[in-house]
């Protein structure tokens, strides 16, 4: 049933890239631990062990303020349809803002969406799957147009606006690194 490897294999990047929907987790030494769901066009495998993740504007920044305490990362793949499987990829991530050379190196792999806040890089060096029986069969729809609307609707100086107000400090407190110079 559930298997470990050392690197995404082919097959396994297919799987990465087929789902709708990821979710990842964080956790500092203390405080609480963040699992956020993700979605869109935000994720790329860029190597065997490396795969990249543009984290757009939300309502809290939980993840980067993890990142920067302890740079821990899992994210989790479940298959909604076709073949049951749950795949976890495991390793330290690293976090690039528009200020990083690193984040103008990765943002054209990336359609650009309004609201791209960082870019998060995640250097593998676990992956897991196991057999996701228990997840039950659900059909993609659509993806939510919300989101990209709204920040449409901010532009880059009102996105900025906000994130000082709702994206400097997490819910424990811990700063997320996001107005640093």
């Amino acid at each position: 049933m559930g298997k470990q490897f050392t690197e995404i294999s082919e097959s396994i990047k297919q799987f990465i890239e087929d789902q709708k929907i990821f979710f990842v987790g964080t956790a500092a030494s203390d405080g609480r631990v963040n699992v956020s769901p993700k979605g869109m066009d935000s994720l790329r495998v860029i190597g065997p062990n490396r795969l990249i993740w543009l984290n757009l504007t939300g309502s809290g920044n939980e993840t980067a303020a993890h990142l920067l305490k302890d740079p821990r990362m899992t994210m989790m793949f479940c298959a909604f349809e076709g073949s049951p499987m749950i795949l976890r990829v495991y390793g330290k991530a690293t976090i690039y803002h528009e200020r990083d050379i690193q984040f103008k190196q990765f943002i054209d792999q990336f359609e650009r969406p309004p609201g791209a806040r960082q870019i998060i890089e995640l250097d593998i060096d676990l992956v897991q799957t196991s057999c996701g029986f228990g997840v039950p069969i659900m059909e993609y729809k659509e993806e939510r147009t919300f989101l990209r609307s709204w920040a449409e609707k901010k532009k880059k100086g009102k996105i900025k606006e906000y994130w000082n107000a709702h994206n400097t400090i997490s819910i424990d407190g811990f700063e997320t690194g996001i107005n640093e110079l």
